[in-house]
């Protein structure tokens, strides 16, 4: 391969500057060669008149009209041949039609026929003049009338130029084809399949860019699973000094400073078990249990575990149940999470919970009438760790892991979670799942 064709295909700009290059060409080429065969056309227009018109011109078509001339016998003879015949006299000018294409009085002489007859010629064209008993007879070919042929050479060519740009759409757009292959991959590391890799052999600047990409996808997937592993570890290497401290408590003779000592440890034994919980519903390849549930049975009898001295829970479930196939510990976790930020921030007043379901889809309404939510705070409030106003305690505020535990468990059985809420009137969560999780985060 010569140094300019490998230059071109590491080139993205020099093989676009070449495809819009060519096209320009083919557009001219193809307008010059439609002019051409159009001329063409028109030049073919007048045929040449036959040698034996011309060798009989005077006998079989003067004699005819005569002279004085029978104007009807031309008319005629005019119409037959598909002819102009034009007379002159200084009596008279008389015409077969209204064509006035050619100048015959200013015709030059090209050559004699006899005595009386000679040819002229205009631009090319032969004119027959004939000069007898005072008359002079003009007669040359008709302009013929060949626009059906014109109309072709013109959607031939339209019809050219119109494949030209349609290869040339097809060149660029399989030029650019990586751009779409890396707008797919990108959307697919977005939505946390960081396994994903575009593939493309291509060695330009888009090459280059999709190698980037892969490396980018490479260093994130490591750095997120360095990270999840460092947590795990130490998540799990705090469970055996508080577990320790646990049995240490027990061992105390102040009752009021044990209970609050224990009661702390517990919080962060709950915190390390979220934390837990949430690394594994993140890892993409994580495994829901799922089994067949009666829906509207499992969660009331979820919110009647349910132990609250200071909200009432007020549940409405399905007229007629129906299955859903759920990981029945981890929805029985979202429920108990949003059930506990209704009574958390409820300010006591009644909680509704509601089931319903349609189109395959399976509706899980928790409705509190608290606090409720600033609007700047809606969209960050499932993230973890965030808390909505900093300034509460973590016995009223909690660690901020519980809606963020409840989006990922919505999200590992195929759904969703949506917040509404309006401070001083209360949150409305909205949880929907599909009747069965997707394939891969499922098991039997």
């Amino acid at each position: 391969m010569t140094p300019l064709l490998t230059h071109v295909k590491r080139s993205l700009f020099l093989r676009l500057l070449l495809i819009f290059g060519v096209t320009i060409v083919l557009i001219f080429a193809i307008i010059y060669i439609s002019l051409q065969q159009l001329n063409q056309i028109n030049s073919n227009q007048i045929i040449e008149i036959p040698d034996y018109f011309v060798r009989n011109f005077e006998t079989i078509i003067i004699d005819d009209i005569g002279t004085p001339p029978d104007l009807e016998v031309a008319a005629l003879l005019a119409q037959d041949l598909e002819w102009t015949i034009r007379i002159e006299h200084p009596d008279m000018v008389w015409r077969s039609d209204n064509d006035y294409r050619l100048p015959v009085e200013l015709a030059e002489y090209s050559r004699t026929l006899s005595s009386d007859a000679e040819i002229r010629t205009w631009n090319g064209e032969d004119i027959m003049v004939v000069e007898r008993n005072g008359y002079r007879f003009y007669m040359h070919q008709r302009f013929l009338d060949n626009t059906d042929f014109n109309y072709v050479v013109l959607y031939f060519g339209l019809g050219i130029a119109a494949i030209v740009l349609f290869l040339n759409y097809f060149s660029i757009s399989r030029l650019l084809s990586p751009v779409r292959l890396l707008k797919e991959g990108a959307e697919r590391i977005q939505r946390g399949d960081l396994g994903y890799r575009v593939s493309t052999d291509r060695q330009d600047e888009l090459g280059e860019l999709t190698a980037s990409v892969n490396h980018m996808a490479d260093s994130l997937q490591s750095m997120l699973e360095a990270k999840r592993q460092l947590l795990l570890a130490i998540s799990h290497e705090l469970r055996t000094p508080i577990t320790r401290a646990k049995l240490q408590l027990e061992f105390m003779d102040d009752e009021k400073n044990r209970d609050a000592l224990l009661d702390d440890i517990n919080e962060i034994d709950l915190l390390i078990s979220d934390l837990l919980e949430a690394e594994r519903l993140n890892n993409t390849h994580s495994v829901l249990v799922t089994e067949e549930v009666d829906l509207s049975a499992f969660i009331e009898s979820v919110v009647e575990s349910f132990n609250s001295d200071s909200s009432e829970i007020r549940f409405t479930g399905l007229e007629r149940d129906e299955e859903v196939v759920i990981d029945r510990l981890r929805i029985r976790l979202l429920i108990t999470n949003l059930l506990n930020n209704g009574v958390r921030h409820g300010r006591g007043k009644p909680i509704d919970v509601k089931v319903s379901f349609a189109n395959e889809q399976a509706t899980i309404e928790v409705i509190d009438q608290g606090e409720g939510i600033a609007e700047e705070h809606l969209a960050d409030i499932t993230e973890p760790f965030y808390r909505a106003d900093n300034s509460r305690q973590r016995n009223t505020g909690g660690f901020g892991l519980g809606l963020y535990l409840c989006k990922l468990i919505a999200e590992a059985h195929g759904g969703n979670i949506h917040i509404a809420s309006e401070v001083d009137k209360g949150t409305h969560i909205t949880v929907t799942i599909p009747r069965e999780p997707p394939e891969f985060k499922t098991t039997n």
